[in-house]
């Protein structure tokens, strides 16, 4: 039986795990400004989601800047060529979410007028779920790092349920717009933004996905 840190032999390959770590942690900050975000709007406060909205893309500049230093990392010559490619997807992979999660609130932004209670309700359920798919995948990426794998599958599979859930979710708060009587223009901001909130924990299955594979190769 060999830990995580025997398959992440080096140093290199230790460094880019904590900094995924790093990375994990950041994108659950922009989770939590589109939640902000999402809940100033059911508000009614406007200024309030700007100032969200912003703070998610300062976020999402700074997990951006982890990534390119784990791909700097990567690029080192102490890796073989399968984990180098592995852990490279995986920081991608990683930062699609708070990518994902800009453009949930760049969407989020250019709805300017109040929505109806069933679509903000629906709304709000949404992006709960992709708050609780992120700290769960947080959890995963802390207890691989840690060589704890059981701990490690079972946050996996707790995004993996959030994915679930946040597929019919998404029906049900397209259901909510179709039904809300909605102009032109709301009705296309709302039926993107479901897809975009979906997407997002679409993005941390994935990651989820890689994280199993290394949990296996920890063995």
């Amino acid at each position: 039986m060999r830990n995580i840190l025997s398959w992440l032999g080096s140093a290199e390959e230790h460094a880019v795990l904590k900094d995924a770590e790093l990375h994990v942690e950041e994108t659950c900050k922009t989770v939590a400004y589109l939640s902000k975000a999402i809940k100033a709007h059911i508000a009614g406060d406007l200024a309030g989601g700007i100032a969200a909205i912003q703070e998610i893309k300062e976020s999402e500049r700074r997990a951006d800047q982890l990534r390119a230093k784990m791909v700097t990392e990567l690029s080192g010559d102490m890796l073989v060529p399968p984990d180098r490619e592995d852990l490279m997807r995986f920081a991608n992979s990683l930062d699609k979410i708070a990518d994902g999660t800009l453009r949930a609130g760049r969407i989020l932004g250019l709805i300017e007028a109040q929505l109806p209670d069933p679509v903000m309700r629906d709304m709000a359920i949404s992006t709960e779920l992709v708050v609780k798919g992120m700290s769960h995948l947080h959890d995963a990426i802390k207890a691989l790092a840690k060589d704890q794998t059981q701990e490690a599958l079972a946050g996996c599979n707790e995004v993996e349920r959030c994915e679930h859930e946040a597929d019919d979710q998404k029906r049900s708060m397209l259901l909510a717009v179709l039904h809300a009587g909605l102009d032109a223009p709301r009705l296309l901001l709302c039926y993107n933004l479901a897809e975009a909130l979906e997407a997002v924990t679409d993005r941390m299955d994935n990651v989820s996905d890689m994280l199993r594979l290394f949990a296996l190769r920890s063995r």
